[in-house]
């Protein structure tokens, strides 16, 4: 071992005590136990077993000519083993230098800082040769195998953990093998390994992102241009015709369940039409994500067998749509929210809030529950494991206090004195985290997506307010110059369907979630609540006023607004009275 430490130190002075014998067995060495003599530090020291290079190189060489061989006798293959072999060799020599793993763990400890429940080992640079890893001893056991009652919320955070490796960072652990996932003795997920990792650009990045949104909405329409984004498929390739066998494979796949769930017999014929009708392949960088998803997966589902993974990955799509200032992901959130019609519909926002709390939840709070149970994610059923069917609308008029484990529903049913000092606590909670959410730095996209929604409604609302002044004071049938009917025209369709949009955001907010998800038509309804409504809201005045002077910035961006769209119809006025002259 000292030999290989390349160090001028002797074991007996790196070390005040090392097992004789390997404790533990890596897939290409073998781990001691052992203490540092300059720190006392315990730590785990992996040595790389003999002849690992020159055997696997050997292994590598015969594969590639083999698959060569078969390039040429069967050209027309789609799948390129040469280039998939190629991309793992690479990655695999960079798995045999230990020094470039303790580097890549130092980056991705770095990294993980922001998910407080996930454990990177402390990686030592000092004692670490390129076939000796020296890195900080974790005590736990193998998620896989652990009997807590907190491995599901491990593997939710799992799910977050990979994700944002992959998806924020570019730098993706691609071994998340059992043994490399740990529940440690205080009930927190580490991570170990970090000799294979792939990297991703920002364009594969959003068009993951992209390619999941349209997934978490079954909108197979747009799959077939997120694999040509994904270089799944050449660009030019008409990806229409592929749509009906996507909807089939993806609906049994997205149901959830893993393999056991889905028959086989009835995909063959569509996945036999996918692979060698269209020019479908998978790119060499997408190999190594799928491996790693897939085994997280197999983990999930011992815990729960309905788990869907594109579903549990919703928290942190949601998270990162609303956080993040990238235009694509800006142009995702807009599609996530107004859909392929254009249309604001608070329904699917108030699904991407609900989200973001269960992000926060498991993040923070190592919350275990899966966001889909029973085939519904959030207020949509999307499907479960063994229905052949996508997604449709629920009624859910009949739901109580389940939304959202209650922090987005405001009660209004009669209780006691003693629950509603409790609900009225929560209350105060919900709302606090949301203008927390709303005002902090990280909330900045999701502020500027809704400025033009809410000036919409405030314009709309007092416009309606002014016209139901004139009528009141008599004023209705007096002739209106027209410069003041161009600066206050009557409301359209559209400024009511956007009116009745918000109102139900508003209700949500607040917590009458009942009143957000039902129709109703009005300006008026979104200030004219119950009595019992009212008398909760103004209570919650005084958490209101916490973030006083960011309702003043914000208020101030309003006015901008307004006034930008009166002066806007005043020039348009303007215009057409000069256009009539001429």
């Amino acid at each position: 071992m000292a030999r290989l430490l390349a160090c001028t130190r002797s074991i007996d002075d790196l070390f005040l005590d090392i097992s004789p014998e390997p404790i533990a067995a890596a897939s290409l060495g073998q781990v001691y136990k052992a203490t540092l003599r300059d720190t006392g530090e315990t730590v785990a020291v992996k040595v790389q077993r003999p002849a690992v290079l020159e055997t696997v190189s050997l292994d590598l060489y015969l594969a590639r000519e083999l698959g060569l061989i078969v390039r040429a006798l069967q050209p027309k293959i789609r799948l390129d083993a040469v280039a998939l072999l190629d991309e793992f060799a690479y990655r695999f020599y960079q798995e045999l230098d230990y020094q470039l793993e303790c580097e890549n763990g130092l980056k991705i400890r770095e990294q993980m800082n922001v998910l407080p429940m996930v454990v990177i080992p402390m990686n030592y640079p000092k004692y670490t040769s390129r076939r000796v890893h020296v890195a900080e001893w974790i005590e736990g056991e193998k998620l896989s195998q652990s009997k807590a009652d907190d491995v599901g919320a491990l593997v939710n955070l799992g799910v977050i953990t990979y994700l944002t490796q992959l998806l924020e960072f570019g730098f993706f652990h691609a071994d998340p093998h059992p043994g490399n996932m740990m529940r440690t003795t205080d009930g927190k997920l580490a991570i170990l390994d970090f000799g294979l990792m792939t990297e991703i650009t920002d364009d594969q990045k959003y068009g993951m992102i992209e390619a999941i949104a349209h997934l978490l909405n079954r909108d197979y329409t747009e799959i077939g241009q997120d694999f040509v984004n994904l270089d799944f498929i050449p660009k030019g390739t008409d990806t229409q015709p592929i749509v009906p066998a996507l909807t089939k494979v993806f609906d049994v796949a997205l149901a959830g369940g893993g393999a056991k769930s889905i028959n086989f017999q009835e995909l063959a014929s569509d996945l036999a039409q996918i692979t060698f009708e269209y020019p479908f392949s998978i790119p060499p960088y997408f190999a190594l994500v799928i491996r790693a998803i897939s085994v997280l997966e197999g983990i999930a589902l011992v815990g729960n067998p309905n788990f869907a993974i594109i579903d549990e990955a919703y928290p942190y799509i949601a998270r990162r749509l609303m956080t993040d200032s990238s235009p694509r992901l800006k142009a995702t959130l807009k599609y996530m929210v107004y859909g392929r019609d254009g249309e604001f519909d608070a329904e699917r926002l108030i699904d991407l809030l609900q989200a973001l709390e269960k992000f926060a939840a498991v993040r923070d709070d190592g919350d275990g529950s899966a966001f889909k149970v029973d085939g519904r994610r959030g207020s949509r059923y999307v499907g479960r494991a063994g229905d052949y069917r996508g997604s449709q609308l629920v009624d859910i008029s009949d739901r109580e206090t389940d939304v959202g484990d209650g922090k987005f529903r405001v009660t209004l049913q009669q209780t006691s004195n003693s629950e509603s000092l409790v609900q009225e606590n929560r209350d105060e909670d919900t709302v606090r985290e949301a203008l927390r959410f709303f005002f902090s730095p990280e909330g900045l996209v999701f502020r500027e997506f809704m400025l033009e929604e809410i000036v919409t409604v405030v314009d709309a609302s007092s416009r309606e307010a002014l016209q139901e002044l004139t009528v009141a004071l008599g004023l209705g049938n007096l002739p209106v110059p027209s410069f003041f009917r161009a600066l206050s025209p009557r409301l359209s369709d559209k400024d009511r369907r956007v009116v009745k949009q918000i109102r139900k955001l508003l209700q949500f907010l607040f917590g009458d979630f009942e009143s957000a998800i039902s129709d109703g038509d009005g300006i008026r309804q979104i200030w004219n609540n119950r009595r019992e409504s009212n008398d909760r809201l103004r209570k919650l005045i005084p958490v209101a006023q916490e973030y006083a002077p960011q309702f003043r910035d914000f208020g101030g961006l309003l006015v901008v607004r307004l006034t930008e769209k009166s002066i806007s119809r005043g020039i348009n006025w303007a215009t057409r009275q000069r256009l009539a002259i001429l």
